[in-house]
């Protein structure tokens, strides 16, 4: 079912209002559009970033690789 959808009023300066006519156009869609697409990224944004948080700590957490027993000492690594 869709949800039911409301009206907003903005007001904007023309020049404004006349550019983002000229990206909706360029983009095949409208100012409406290009609004209703804004806020609804604006509203996901923080749950997105919570996320992509998350899975970063996890894999802090887990470690980005497994690279197996360290069987060198850095004196290996350095002649002397």
């Amino acid at each position: 079912m869709e949800k039911a959808r409301q009206n907003v009023t903005l007001v904007v300066d023309e020049d404004l209002l006349l550019a983002a006519r000229k990206v909706a156009l360029d983009q095949g869609t409208s100012v409406n559009q290009l609004v209703r697409e804004y806020l609804s990224a604006l509203v996901e944004e923080p749950g997105r970033r919570r996320l992509a948080r998350a899975r970063l700590r996890r894999a802090f957490e887990t470690g980005l690789v497994d690279i197996g027993d360290r069987t060198w000492t850095r004196d290996d690594l350095y002649e002397r």
